[in-house]
């Protein structure tokens, strides 16, 4: 028997991250949310139908498991940013409501069957995304590769956005998805360069960006290159221009920046809520700094109206197929 270190999977219950650094931040329990936070909780028709649709395909959506606020206003309109590769991720950031450990997941047929999910949508633009791989050999390239040629068969007028992991950085992983040509390639840093430590342990600000310089690189014109950030971990205005700034350097064209909202007590504490004219003004630098795109706002979330937060002329005409 081996004697090396068996690892558990981490539970929702024991996520990432450190909560115990808790001075000068926001309690869990007993802080009310500020109204521009509030939003109806899901259970519409559309919802309902998708839940069981998804659900009954065996399919994951990150709406459902990073507690995506605007899940209701999404699925009511349609739109599901589909999460393949399983549910549990090899990475513990200490904001992600994603549980960690050893992934088994392992389904051949799961391009085939998220096309199909799209198809029956009627989707204009499909957003797919999945948990970190690092376990796999090509860090689940592959399986991005064959839901994007699933979906040109099978929906051939829906666009496709996807939004990877950093794949440790490696190139041919990376070339692997871009040589299928995504309509967007999407990589978030999701925070500041000073907060990784904290919060995106095992992942680096400046291999992120270069994943996003060699995305559009290798893509060209072809391929819009996305990214996003959280505010409230601690942050400064200026620490956000900052890095807006060298997302531009690496040839960014899309920025999203969104309020961050702890999942749980055991997650990373909120250290403040910015106000919406705060958020405004991140918007104006960063078109200032020559973002094609850019959405900011406190529930703002990566794929939230992905469809239309992009240069003018690679927006889908419309949501949902006629």
């Amino acid at each position: 028997m081996s004697d090396a270190p068996q690892t558990a999977t981490r539970s929702r219950s024991k996520p990432g991250g450190t909560a115990a650094e808790t001075e000068g931040t926001l309690p869990f329990r007993r802080t009310r949310k500020p109204p521009w936070l509030k939003v109806p909780a899901p259970g519409g028709p559309n919802y309902r139908r998708l839940k069981a649709t998804i659900g009954s395909d065996n399919l994951h959506t990150v709406c459902e498991e990073a507690n995506c606020p605007n899940v209701g206003e999404c699925w009511e309109r349609g739109t599901a940013t589909f999460m393949i590769l399983g549910d549990t991720c090899t990475r513990r950031c200490g904001f992600c409501n994603v549980k960690t450990g050893v992934p088994t997941w392992n389904d051949p047929l799961e391009p085939l069957r998220v096309a199909n999910q799209v198809k029956q949508m009627g989707l204009r633009h499909a957003v797919v995304t999945s948990v970190d791989r690092d376990d796999l050999p090509d860090y689940g390239a592959s399986a991005f590769v064959g839901v994007i040629r699933s979906i040109r068969m099978q929906a051939p007028g829906c666009k496709v956005e996807v939004l990877t992991p950093d794949f440790r950085g490696q190139e041919m992983p990376l070339a692997r998805v871009i040589a299928e040509r995504p309509d967007v390639f999407n990589h978030n840093v999701e925070t500041v360069p000073r907060l990784y430590p904290k919060a995106r342990r095992g992942s680096r600000f400046l291999r992120s960006a270069r994943v996003l310089r060699m995305a559009k690189e290798m893509g060209g014109p072809e391929v819009v290159t996305k990214s996003g950030l959280m505010v409230g971990l601690g942050e400064s205005f200026e620490e956000m221009v900052e890095a807006f700034g060298i997302l531009r350097e690496h040839r960014v064209q899309v920025l999203t920046v969104g309020q961050y909202l702890r999942p749980t007590e055991n997650h990373l504490p909120v250290v403040r809520y910015w106000h919406p004219d705060e958020f405004e003004a991140l918007e104006k630098a960063a078109y200032d700094l020559g973002f094609e795109s850019v959405a900011a706002g406190p529930l703002v979330r990566s794929s939230y109206h992905a469809d239309q937060n992009l240069p003018i002329g690679k927006r889908a005409e419309s949501l949902l197929a006629s």
